[in-house]
């Protein structure tokens, strides 16, 4: 999607006008249907005029093609400036420049990753260099027209207001400024050569409207490396039912004359490889050219599974499209999309953006978006007020828009052993549901119940010798201190010294594989929809156990946690429904943590009589 596409004459009297930023939010709220920042609107002003004194080189013909917020398909990002012409053999070529009004950065520790001024204070970003080239590799992957007319792509960054340093180029960059080269403050000049090396011919914007109005669909290169990536991954192979589910939705998403509708449910506790199945749907579906997307709400598995799939930064850059957050189909057209996989689907919520204030529900957005979607569920691990993911809600929906529903399940394999035996115990236990599993008995599962926290720890550095992969994680009992002040501790028994912090923001969603996770804690929120092999679980104040009864108090969880954001306007509209609403959530809560280990779960109870009520039923 072009918000702006016209050539070089017209887009230097529209600067010199002084009115380029109003014509660029005109179009950016016709076509894209939403508005902006006061900041973007202020960087166009800005940059673009520095962009008006670049290309007014009498070299650079009056007709060459400038395109300016170009949405790149299948995401919602979108390329600052773009030059289109051909050069002296005519060859096309399409020139991409990010513009950055920086004036300072920091060198980062991590591939890709710089330090620059954001809001308040130094935060870590893309570099502009990999940004430019990362945005070309998702042009090149979804937009037909580049790979069948041979159309070259060349990113380049311009930095208008930074000064030569040691940073911005610094060797560490090196992998990505080759590719796409940075040009600053006073290399004006340096630029407009890099320009006239593919750009003798003007188009008239003629290029970039064949490749905003051509073919959406993986190109041919990007199907066989997705492909290549998953073969010989034992995780990714399919056992028994979950074959099944893959054939059928291969099956459900096959092009069809008439462009029916279809959805399929696909039910799923703990340990039924629902992910796996997913990733496969993906990676197959991908590889057949049709457009499909894995969609979760949550950040960590997308990042996980992409990370488990990828090697190497750019890889995970050139792949970012096919993993999306569920909020992203807001303002999607109907039927853009050959098949969403939707994992995690009873983390979806109503509303959509930061604030919770975009579009009307998530589960009718992505069914109208699609031609065929893919619902993956269980419905015992919503864990927040916000999860309205449930069969009957898909259900409805799914009506509304005309779809044929399929419902298939899930039955456990090989996440938990004695799986079943498990997890039945664990709803007799936390009161969700009665079972016939009362105690742990038979059951071929290492739960144990540790007397301190110090001794959980220990046991979970003890296995995570072996892989790393054991971690530990807590109810959200605790504030987050460390997120404004590093060197504080978050969770603190004093009475045991002991001391740790939550999960901290470096490691971002894939914190749970990160090797240096091991020394914090995590919570819901970033090991939800994963697993390790063993897990240690410290369960809070909010869940504990009078008389026999499993109770849970909200006022106990962190305000900090938004998960029961919203309780006490419930609780005045409607108590009893409140009241249930909130158990469920913080049950689940639990019931999701102690399901993280494939191998083993231990549990720290800060809760005496909660200890003993568990310890009663081991025996």
């Amino acid at each position: 999607m072009l918000v702006y596409n016209s050539n070089k004459t017209a887009f230097i009297k529209d600067v010199d006008l002084g009115n380029i930023d109003q014509i660029i939010l005109t179009a950016f709220q016709k076509y894209l249907h939403r508005g902006t920042s006061e900041k973007e609107i202020e960087s166009w002003s800005t940059s673009l005029l520095f962009m008006a004194r670049v290309i007014s080189d009498p070299e650079i013909p009056d007709d060459t093609g400038v395109s300016i917020e170009c949405q790149i398909p299948q995401t919602n990002k979108r390329i600052d400036f773009i030059l289109s012409g051909s050069d002296t053999s005519l060859q096309e070529h399409v020139i991409i420049i990010e513009l950055k009004q920086w004036k300072t950065a920091e060198l980062s520790e991590k591939d890709g990753i710089i330090k620059t001024a954001l809001g308040r204070g130094n935060h870590e970003t893309n570099h502009p260099s990999y940004q430019a080239y990362s945005y070309a590799l998702l042009l090149e992957d979804f937009c037909e027209a580049v790979t069948t007319d041979g159309i070259t792509l060349k990113p380049c960054a311009y930095l208008h207001n930074y000064e030569e340093d040691d940073v911005i180029r610094n060797p560490f960059y090196s992998d990505y400024t080759e590719k796409a080269p940075v040009f600053l403050k006073r290399e004006i000049t340096q630029l407009r050569d890099f320009i006239k090396q593919f750009v003798r011919y003007g188009d008239n914007g003629v290029i970039m409207y064949r490749i905003d109005n051509g073919k959406i669909k993986p190109s041919k290169q990007l199907c066989e490396s997705l492909a290549k990536m998953i073969v010989g991954k034992k995780e990714f192979i399919l056992l028994d039912e979950q074959k099944l589910v893959y054939e059928t939705g291969l099956f459900l998403s096959r092009p069809t004359i008439d462009d029916k509708k279809n959805v399929l449910i696909v039910e799923g506790g703990p340990g039924t490889g629902k992910s796996v199945v997913a990733i496969n749907l993906l990676v197959e579906l991908t590889k057949r050219g049709l457009l499909a997307q894995y969609v979760t709400k949550n950040a960590a598995p997308r990042a996980v599974y992409m990370n488990k799939l990828t090697s190497g930064t750019m890889s995970k850059a050139r792949f970012s499209a096919l993993f999306q957050g569920s909020g992203n189909y807001v303002e999607c057209e109907k039927n853009t999309f050959d098949t969403l996989v939707v994992d995690e689907a009873h983390r979806l919520n109503e509303k959509s953006g930061m604030y919770q204030n975009l579009g009307e529900n998530q589960i009718k957005e992505i069914i109208s978006a699609s031609k065929c979607s893919i619902f993956f569920i269980d419905e015992d691990q919503r864990v927040t007020l916000k999860d309205i993911g449930t069969k009957e809600e898909i259900r409805k929906w799914a009506h509304s828009e005309g779809a044929e529903i399929n419902e298939l399940k899930l039955d456990s394999q090989f996440r938990c052993n004695g799986s079943d035996g498990y997890l039945a115990f664990l709803d007799n236990l936390l009161q969700i549901r009665e079972t016939a599993n009362y105690s742990m008995v038979d059951i071929d599962y290492d739960f144990r119940i540790l007397d301190s926290p110090l001794a959980l720890r220990d046991l979970i550095n003890e296995k995570n010798l072996e892989k790393n992969s054991a971690r530990l994680v807590a109810g959200y009992c605790w504030d987050w201190k460390t997120k404004s002040n590093p060197r504080d501790y978050d969770i603190v028994f004093p009475e045991f010294n002991f001391a740790m912090k939550w999960n901290l923001t470096s490691d971002g969603s894939l914190w749970i594989v990160h090797p240096n996770s091991i020394n914090e804690i995590g919570c819901i929120h970033t090991c939800q929809g994963l697993e390790v092999d063993y897990i240690g679980v410290i369960v809070g104040p909010d869940m504990i156990v009078r008389d026999g009864k499993v109770l849970v108090d909200p006022k106990k969880r962190s305000s900090m946690d938004k998960s029961v954001h919203g309780y006490n306007s419930l609780l005045k509209a409607n108590p009893e429904s409140a009241k249930e609403r909130i158990r469920q959530i913080i049950k689940n809560t639990y019931r999701t943590l102690f399901t993280r280990g494939i191998k083993g779960c231990y549990v720290y109870f800060t809760d005496k009589e909660t200890e003993q009520y568990f310890r009663d039923r081991m025996e």
